[in-house]
């Protein structure tokens, strides 16, 4: 497999183990009180069904992440370049996703006020996860 199919099935399988993270720590803030505690309203319950579609967004969010490392000489500050990525899937959750398909208003604001800060702080995490994961895996 040459150099860059390998670096894009990483990039994916990190994504997908990020947005294992993101999910544990969306659940886990809803589940141990967090999100009430600061007026959001996300509880979800941890279901196979919730969780397998989340994991395949942070996949394909993953790929994209690519062309950020895919060439040889920006194979560094993994990690940064995924928190920096993690911005897009934010967007797109809070001017796409909650206000056109869950019709949560502008930014999920039906939901509470701090729901923006929620899920940038969420998608962080994918961020986190996604650039470490890809670093581990692919070495130097």
């Amino acid at each position: 497999m040459p150099k860059n199919s390998a670096l894009l099935a990483v990039c994916f399988t990190a994504g997908l183990l990020g947005g294992l993270a993101n999910s544990l720590f969306v659940w886990g803030s809803g589940e141990w009180g967090l999100t009430t505690l600061i007026g959001v309203k996300i509880a979800p319950t941890l279901k196979l069904s919730w969780l397998y579609p989340r994991m395949i967004w942070g996949g394909i969010w993953g790929l994209p992440y690519f062309f950020s490392v895919g060439a040889p000489r920006y194979r560094r500050h993994w990690i940064r370049k995924a928190l920096w990525f993690s911005l897009l899937p934010s967007a797109a959750m809070l001017f796409y996703f909650f206000p056109y398909q869950s019709h949560k208003g502008l930014a999920g604001l039906d939901l509470g006020m701090l729901t923006p800060a929620f899920v940038l702080v969420a998608n962080l995490v994918w961020g986190l996860f996604t650039g470490f994961f890809t670093r581990l895996f692919w070495g130097r």
